[in-house]
């Protein structure tokens, strides 16, 4: 008898797969493949954000250039600041920071923000991350007007380096997957990372050169050395300078880009390893 029913009850795996790399990457690969799905709901949320407004997503371009542009002229008058060189450097900061800022804080609450699809849509966790960054793709493409409009204004001396632009923001896209997956998941578990997260970016923000660029720091004598190297402990800096800097016309030192590939790698190793071990509880904690 004992023998009949263990031939009829196969015996429970030892390990289970649901916690290894390779459905980690299996379910990044196959969100990948279902970019329909991720490109209409990115699409879809940029649509009902400014649903019945006049000037639709153009109000991207609109809030964010004149926010640029108020912070240039004021600060560019505080500092003593040349404005046909400090308003572009402000307002690329401050695209390119929009990017970072929305991918952290976005990307924090892109599971818990989507509790009934993950419910009800069998669909790999990944989906939502590339929804989150392709939404932030949409954003940063709009706000290509302001720097054509910049530009057109105030020509920068450009080069043939204004092509190392593409590699950085690939970076940014990479960068900006791996945090929406550790904090994104991070903060399903635990709540009280996204209101951390919201303090600390805006405390990082002012930490960063956007507003005031690191000549004024040169101004005074005797401590510029030291105030520059603590400017260059913030990673935000490396990031704005890669991508900021080619547009300027300026040459960016390979310690920038070594930096932001560093950190490129590990935190994808971070999101793998948070991948690994708490994808499939993603479902249970929205």
């Amino acid at each position: 008898m004992s023998s009949v029913v263990s031939d009829e009850i196969p015996a429970a795996p030892l390990v289970s797969d649901s916690r290894t790399m390779r459905r980690a990457v299996r379910d990044l690969s196959q969100g990948l493949r279902t970019s329909e799905l991720w490109l209409h709901l990115g699409w879809q949320d940029i649509k009902q954000r400014y649903r019945r407004s006049v000037l639709g997503p153009l109000w991207i371009t609109v809030a964010t250039g004149v926010t640029a542009v108020a912070m240039g002229l004021l600060y560019g008058e505080l500092f003593g600041m040349d404005i046909k060189v400090f308003l572009p450097y402000v307002a690329l900061g401050f695209i390119f920071w929009n990017f970072i800022q929305s991918s952290i804080l976005e990307g924090s609450a892109v599971f818990s923000a989507n509790e009934g699809l993950i419910k009800q849509l069998p669909a790999p966790v990944s989906v939502h991350v590339y929804r989150v960054v392709w939404r932030q793709l949409i954003i940063f493409a709009h706000n290509i007007v302001i720097i054509a409009i910049i530009f057109a204004i105030f020509p920068p001396p450009l080069n043939w380096t204004v092509l190392l632009v593409i590699p950085a923001i690939g970076l940014f896209v990479l960068n900006a997957i791996w945090v929406s997956i550790v904090f994104g998941i991070l903060s399903t578990r635990f709540r009280d990372i996204g209101q951390l997260l919201t303090t600390v970016v805006q405390l990082v923000f002012f930490m960063t050169p956007i507003i005031w660029s690191t000549q004024s720091l040169t101004s005074a004598t005797g401590e510029e050395s030291s105030r520059l190297k603590i400017v260059e402990l913030n990673p935000m800096f490396h990031y704005l300078e890669i991508t900021r800097g080619p547009l300027l016309g300026e040459s960016v030192q390979f310690y920038h880009w070594a930096i932001v590939i560093g950190c490129t790698v590990v935190g994808w190793v971070l999101a793998m390893l948070v991948m690994r071990n708490y994808r499939a509880r993603v479902a249970y904690w929205v």
